[in-house]
């Protein structure tokens, strides 16, 4: 009885931390990708506004090209729709909104699928005919992460239709870690700079070398993020506290080098160009 008691205590102490450390995470990745939303939103709207166009390619190599107003305006959609998926997403998740404000949520959940869709298309387009940073391995990862999101955007569509919530809400998640890809990456590198306190593994001229390719490879083709969710996953459902413990330990450890990134990216990146 009381080894029975014992276990269920230690269960319970595991679900707490795991919970825990799993609302950590997402309040920082909320508050990162809010402060990402606010300053896409405060440069290139601003830019925009004022048809300052040239002004894109002090961030993005060949943002804005001359007398290419396709090219152009697929930029400036893709910018503009990225701004929805970093604003829309944490909202989309967040339990208080999902329950008392029902058809915001279905509305935002639908225009948050349709823009992770675009936005994957309109930048796998962009990396190969307009050309962007990066070597080739980082091109080939990045449309990797292109497919994800378009598969997983559609199952997520065919669950909430087919009235499968909790499958739905599932790929909904997957869809989240995955069409944040870029921002996982910005936040990575930044972290690295941080914590090396300078470009270490890389040439930034160039924008390529062995970090490069690595961050790429686990942010867009083998998505640490997505893996982490798999894993914490199977820690919700696991019995063992020792699963839940040092998934929560994982989390933590992910949140602080992510809390570093959004640091790094905010104060070296995103405010200074605002």
């Amino acid at each position: 009885m009381e080894t029975t008691q014992t276990l269920n205590t230690s269960v319970l102490s595991g679900t707490k931390a795991l919970n825990f450390t799993a609302k950590l995470w997402f309040t920082v990745a909320t508050i990162g990708q809010w402060l990402f939303g606010y300053y896409i939103l405060a440069f290139y709207g601003k830019s925009t506004f004022t048809g300052d166009f040239e002004k894109w390619n002090e961030v993005l190599p060949h943002g804005h090209v001359a007398d290419d107003w396709f090219g152009n305006l697929l930029v400036g959609s893709h910018i503009l729709l990225a701004a929805i998926l970093v604003i829309g997403g944490p909202l989309q998740l967040i339990p208080q909104v999902r329950e008392r404000f029902r058809t915001f949520h279905r509305w935002l959940g639908r225009t948050y699928v349709v823009t992770a869709i675009v936005v994957s298309v309109a930048g796998l387009i962009m990396v190969w005919t307009r050309g962007t940073v990066g070597d080739t391995s980082q091109h080939v990862s990045i449309s990797i992460q292109a497919i994800y999101i378009v598969a997983f955007a559609l199952l997520s569509i065919n669950y909430a239709r087919t009235r499968q919530f909790d499958k739905h809400r599932i790929w909904t998640l997957r869809l989240f870690m995955v069409a944040n890809g870029v921002w996982f990456f910005r936040v990575g590198l930044m972290a690295w700079l941080v914590i090396n306190q300078g470009p270490v593994g890389f040439n930034p001229k160039t924008f390529t070398g062995p970090f490069l390719t690595t961050l790429a490879v686990f942010t867009y083709a083998v998505p640490l993020s997505l893996i982490m969710l798999e894993v914490y996953f199977y820690a919700q459902s696991s019995k063992s506290q020792y699963v839940k413990l040092v998934t929560s330990a994982l989390i933590g450890l992910l949140t602080i080098i992510m809390a570093i990134g959004i640091f790094g990216a905010t104060m070296g990146m995103w405010l200074p160009r605002v």
